[in-house]
């Protein structure tokens, strides 16, 4: 079977800093952490923790008031970063595609929680007897996906997979193989998640592994590989690329941010919350061996690393495993220091930094890292200020998930006659 090559062309994405690829990008490579102290309201108490919300977006605007108040905000996130996509991959908003080779692929850890809360709300403390009428179809996982096809005209597969933390990295992987293989021409996929509800942060309060700060701290809360490292940051957002077969996106004279060439996954059967290193290695090396990399060319490595005392140090194993005598060369940072982890999109916005990365030549550093834990040391840990010192060949995005799903992605710089060096 021929293998396709696949292009990206297309990148999207709502983040709190706002929705601005290249102000987004702009702002990691200066290391600025858009963290701050949230304050969430209940009756049943007040909770204030180190988390990230997209304040400054304003749905209507994106989408319309009809649109919009048929969403979760889970979905209106997801929305807004794929029709932004789309556009950045010079294709029509305006008109439905309706292309049975177009699909969509989405990842959600946590779909529409907000409506249910909302509901639950109304209904026990409200005393109101009835749901509203849209309640189900608002919350269901796969929402968002439908509500972007609808729009788009996507008529080939539209797929929506839940994974805890490496959903839309999966979402991307299994994009990434429909057009490898020839069963899709171009495909949309990323990944949305809204966690910020009462009841969802008061659940992973319960893990004990959020990390705590004051209004003066909250920026710096999220510190992966730290010796002081205190807890991953919860956050809101979403992130979509346009993947297409090479000989499409030439034909169409699309401009072609990267390559991607590998996607591993696999599952760690070990534990529902205690990474595995051996399931991360496995993931790694399938990625580079779909991608016919040698560990000798990957020169960025974006981290999953999420702050967490086990799940930083089994990262740093695997990637110790794989690499090698390389390894004390080999970049590596979370950029999770400065968005915070946005669960079931977190896969999403890293492709995309990761992408951007090879487009810019720039590595992204880990904010807050002043002193690395032992377990996480003999990487090149990038720090204070980004890399760029040397042009990038090849990088991996790591996703490694709650229930044991590793997730890697991988991509090359591309080399075409259709890059915009924008």
């Amino acid at each position: 079977m021929v293998q396709r090559r696949v292009a990206v062309t297309g990148l999207g994405l709502v983040n709190p800093y706002g929705g601005d690829l290249d102000d987004f990008f702009s702002r990691l490579l200066n290391g600025q952490s858009a963290i701050s102290l949230f304050e969430n309201d209940d009756p049943a108490g007040s909770l204030r923790l180190p988390a990230l919300q997209c304040q400054n977006f304003d749905p209507i605007a994106s989408l319309g008031k009809p649109l919009s108040h048929t969403m979760d905000r889970f979905s209106q996130l997801g929305a807004t970063a794929a029709f932004s996509a789309w556009n950045d991959a010079g294709l029509s908003l305006e008109n439905k595609t309706e292309r049975s080779d177009y699909g969509l692929t989405w990842g959600t850890a946590v779909g529409g929680v907000t409506t249910y809360e909302r509901g639950y709300n109304d209904l026990y403390r409200g005393n109101q007897r009835l749901f509203t009428p849209i309640a189900v179809v608002m919350a269901m996982n796969n929402a968002a996906a439908a509500h972007i096809a609808i729009k788009l005209g996507l008529a080939g597969s539209c797929l929506t997979y839940s994974v805890a933390c490496a959903s839309s990295s999966v979402a991307i992987g299994e994009a990434f193989h429909a057009i490898r293989s020839g069963r899709a021409s171009l495909m949309l996929a990323g990944g949305s998640e809204a966690p910020l509800a009462y009841g969802v942060l008061r659940a992973w309060a319960a893990l004990r592994i959020l990390a705590s700060g004051d209004a003066d701290t909250a920026h710096a809360a999220s510190r992966p590989f730290s010796k002081d490292r205190a807890g991953l940051v919860l956050g809101e957002g979403a992130g979509a690329l346009v993947i297409e077969d090479w000989d499409h996106a030439v034909a169409r004279g699309a401009r072609i941010y990267a390559e991607m060439v590998g996607y591993g996954t696999t599952c760690d059967h070990n534990h529902l919350v205690r990474p595995k290193p051996d399931g991360e290695i496995e993931a790694i090396r399938q990625a580079l061996a779909v991608g016919d990399l040698g560990i000798d060319e990957i020169d960025y490595v974006n981290a999953h690393a999420t702050a967490t005392t086990e799940g930083d140090s089994a990262e740093i194993a695997a990637i110790k495993a794989v690499f090698g005598k390389y390894t004390a060369t080999l970049p590596v940072s979370s950029t999770k220091s400065m968005h915070g982890h946005l669960l079931g999109a977190a896969g999403a916005i890293e492709a995309i930094t990761t992408v951007m990365a090879l487009h810019k030549h720039a590595i992204p550093p880990t904010a807050h890292l002043e002193e690395v834990d032992p377990s996480c040391d003999g990487v090149r840990h990038i720090t204070g200020k980004p890399l760029t010192d040397k042009p990038l060949r090849a990088a991996l995005s790591n996703s490694f998930a709650f229930g044991g799903v590793n997730a890697v992605l991988a991509f090359r710089k591309a080399e075409s006659s259709l890059i915009h060096n924008s």
